[in-house]
């Protein structure tokens, strides 16, 4: 349930009552203001409608001056409101959907470039790290808890869908550069102390399947719908954290370390899980129809999303064909013991 209060110009008065019969709020009705060229509407929407009335009312007043739609969330109301038998079955049907300007608010913030994001990629590096190293799966789950990653890489996703390549661009480049920086700090970290090569939870990280892809596709689908349903992304980040932090601390690890080939390894297992995550972000971004309002931003996103799918299924392949191809599935021998391998 949303409230939607619009401030309009009185001249746009009967295109607004147009949009509103068109829409179907709940409950709706106009204010006036202190100034007589203005006019606030109020609209309950007890059902999925409120995105067709804000669409309609930023078309309506686009080019006038001092215009605001604000949307609000409701708890409950009283009394319950009451829906037609075949209503209620039609909403019944329809996909759960945030509005498009709450979803874009939850993204860009999730993206924003700050120094917050920083420290707490550079805290959640350390703990994961540290703890991969030690063999600590509790310190992992920690580091996983306050990584800071969902945001950019699910932003990439949404700019995608909506054409905006503002976003794009800045969630790109805040996703690299905190991957960048869990790199450089575990790899000052690997260089500074002993690399435990006994660790489960290390080398599990240079284990590269087909079952990881499938893991980074599960993850990026459920951090999307939780974003694009208006659920709290809380959990599900724990989920991409799964997906993105620990094999960038064990590749820096690695890296530290001097050992290359390990890194590589490692290397590979987060390229994969960035690719699926995004590209299972998309898909869910396409079947729950986000769109952007206007037509021509509409052409202009489908052609961007295309090339995305494009460029992101050539990348999978190719990384389907070196897990194929190459022993990755199997555990790599640890320095110093030969072929003995980790378990022996």
């Amino acid at each position: 349930m949303r409230l939607i209060e619009a401030i309009v110009p009185s001249a746009k008065i009967d295109a607004v009552k147009r949009a509103i019969e068109k829409c179907e709020p709940t409950h709706w009705r106009f204010s006036a203001t202190e100034e007589a060229d203005r006019r606030v509407l109020r609209a309950f929407f007890a059902n999925e409608t409120a995105q067709g009335l804000v669409d309609e009312l930023q078309a309506i007043c686009e080019g006038s001056d001092d215009w605001r739609i604000i949307v609000l969330p409701v708890e409950a109301t009283a009394p319950q409101p009451e829906e037609e038998e075949g209503k209620r079955e039609e909403r019944a049907r329809k996909k759960k959907l945030a509005l498009r300007e709450e979803i874009y608010g939850d993204v860009a913030n999730g993206a924003a470039l700050s120094a917050d994001f920083f420290l707490l990629t550079f805290a959640s590096t350390i703990v994961a790290a540290l703890g991969l190293n030690a063999d600590n799966v509790a310190a992992v789950i920690g580091a996983m808890v306050i990584a800071p990653l969902l945001g950019p890489i699910l932003a990439v996703s949404f700019a995608s869908a909506l054409g905006d390549f503002k976003l794009l661009t800045r969630a790109a480049r805040n996703a690299v550069l905190g991957l960048l920086l869990g790199v450089t700090v575990a790899a000052v970290i690997g260089a500074m102390f002993p690399v435990n090569y006994e660790s489960n939870e290390l080398m599990s990280r240079t284990v590269v399947g087909l079952d990881a892809m499938v893991l980074a596709f599960a993850a990026g689908a459920a951090a999307a719908l939780s974003i694009v349903a208006g659920v709290s992304a809380a959990l599900v980040g724990v989920m991409v954290a799964v997906a993105l932090l620990p094999p960038a601390a064990a590749m820096g690890l690695f890296l530290g370390a001097g050992e290359f080939g390990f890194a590589l390894r490692a290397l590979l297992l987060l390229t994969v899980n960035v690719v699926c995550v995004l590209l299972a972000a998309q898909a869910v971004y396409f079947y729950k129809g986000v769109l952007p309002r206007t037509w021509l931003e509409r052409k202009k996103a489908g052609k961007a999303t295309k090339i995305k799918f494009a460029i992101l299924a050539v990348l999978l392949a190719g990384l389907a064909a070196i897990i194929v191809f190459s022993p990755t599935e199997i555990m790599p021998d640890i320095p110093g013991k030969g072929g003995e391998g980790l378990d022996e």
